[in-house]
C-alpha cells in the first residue's frame, strides 16, 4: 500500500474529575483554545473533530456524560508526536491527572484511514473497543506499538517516560 494515500486517525477519550465548569477544570477549559490552536497550525495535521462551538467536549462518547473526546487526523505518527511532546500540548499533558481520573483500560487508540476519511465518534469508540480486547493489531495500535499502513509488522517507539502517556 502507498502510504501517502493514508492519514492517522488519533482518538483520545478522558473522564472527567469534575464538570468542566467547575473550578478544577478552569485551567484546562481555559487552555482548549490555544491548545486547538497549536494543533491546527502544527505541521502533519489534517483535522480534529468539533461541534459548533470549536472544540468537542460537548460531543457524547460511549453515552458517559463524564467522557470528553478528542480526536485528530494527522499526516502520520511524527507528526502527531512532535506535536503532542513539546510546548502548551505538553504542558497540558503533564497536568492531565488534575483533571482527568486514571482509568485502566484503553482510551487512546490510532488507525489508519484513507487520506480524506473524517472519522466518526462510532469509528473511533469500536477501535478503542477493539484496541481494549486485542491488543496493538493493525486495525488499532497505539504510538508505542504502531503499524504502518498495510502491513501486519508492529514498529516499537520511544515515547517520554515522565508523562505516562499510554499512547
Amino acid at each position: 500500500m502507498d502510504s501517502v494515500a493514508y492519514e492517522l486517525a488519533q482518538v483520545n477519550i478522558g473522564r472527567l474529575k469534575a464538570p468542566l465548569d467547575s473550578p478544577q477544570l478552569k485551567d484546562f477549559v481555559d487552555n482548549l483554545d490555544p491548545v486547538n490552536a497549536d494543533a491546527d497550525a502544527a505541521d502533519g495535521f489534517v483535522w480534529r473533530l468539533q461541534s459548533d462551538a470549536g472544540d468537542a467536549t460537548d460531543i457524547a462518547v460511549f453515552g458517559d456524560e463524564w467522557l470528553i473526546i478528542n480526536m485528530s487526523v494527522w499526516r502520520d505518527p511524527n507528526a502527531l508526536t512532535a506535536y503532542m511532546y513539546q510546548g502548551r500540548h505538553r504542558e497540558m499533558l503533564a497536568r492531565r491527572r488534575e483533571w482527568f481520573e486514571r482509568v485502566a483500560e484503553a482510551m487512546v487508540a490510532l488507525w489508519w484511514v484513507p487520506a480524506g476519511h473524517r472519522p466518526t465518534v462510532a469509528e473511533a469508540e469500536e477501535r478503542v473497543l477493539h484496541l481494549r480486547a486485542n491488543g496493538p493489531t493493525p486495525y488499532a495500535f497505539t504510538l508505542r506499538t504502531s503499524f504502518p499502513p498495510g502491513t501486519r509488522t508492529p514498529v516499537s517507539a520511544d515515547l517520554p517516560e515522565d508523562l505516562g502517556c499510554p499512547v
